[in-house]
């Protein structure tokens, strides 16, 4: 456990968890790159022109958030309801991650109450944690707003809405997520921010966090449940 590590996870009463990535892989098996092609066919059935970032963007999301900027509010629904049906498909095949069952147990165990804010769906979170029998450890979930991408993270939007729905002060919560927007909506909205490096390089990209680990079962060693 790194120094910085622990006094994070002592203080906190309320664990915030990011879901792709922290909790699992959610298109470990229904990769990205083909959900972003099905959106981008939807644009194209529309007669919407693509700017070259977004002819060959692997990620959905960033589609999403592309559609966004166009002024086209059914447009916008179209592809975020296209996008829910995907992400929910995928999180029937999705690949748990190491050690992230055990955190969220280790968690509840340990009096600390679980929360996901995402910018995946809160379709494709419930539908993950329904089929792994985690549904009873973590609420509130707060997904994506719908049709609404501009309030995805790194707005705190999320964040916030999670204080809010469990009466938490920031200062009580600490948030795990592993990309920058994570830390940057969770130092937005006051909480703590832990890096969850797990893919090579992304230590550097999560530099701002409070802390960083490479592996999730450093925070079940946190929580004294190694």
């Amino acid at each position: 456990m790194t120094a910085a590590l622990a006094p994070l996870v002592d203080r906190a009463r309320v664990l915030l968890l990011d879901f792709d990535g922290p909790v699992c892989g959610v298109f470990a098996r229904h990769p990205a790159s083909a959900v972003a092609h099905e959106l981008r066919r939807l644009l194209a059935d529309r007669a919407v022109p693509l700017p070259a970032g977004i002819r060959h963007e692997p990620d959905p999301l960033a589609v999403l958030r592309f559609v966004a900027t166009l002024g086209r509010p059914a447009v916008v629904r179209l592809v975020d309801e296209a996008l829910t049906r995907a992400e929910v498909t995928a999180a029937t095949t999705a690949e748990p991650t190491p050690y992230g069952r055990e955190v969220i147990v280790a968690a509840h165990r340990t009096g600390r109450r679980v929360a996901v804010v995402s910018n995946n769906s809160a379709e494709c979170v419930h539908a993950y944690l329904s089929a792994r029998r985690l549904t009873g450890y973590v609420h509130p979930v707060v997904g994506r707003p719908e049709a609404d991408p501009g309030r995805m993270k790194p707005d705190p939007y999320p964040v916030l809405v999670a204080l809010r729905e469990l009466g938490a002060e920031p200062t009580d919560c600490v948030l795990v997520g592993d990309s920058a927007t994570d830390i940057e909506a969770a130092h937005a909205a006051g909480v703590a921010a832990i890096g969850y490096a797990n893919k090579p390089g992304k230590r550097a990209r999560l530099a701002a966090a409070d802390a960083v680990i490479d592996s999730m079962a450093e925070l079940v060693a946190a929580f004294g449940e190694g």
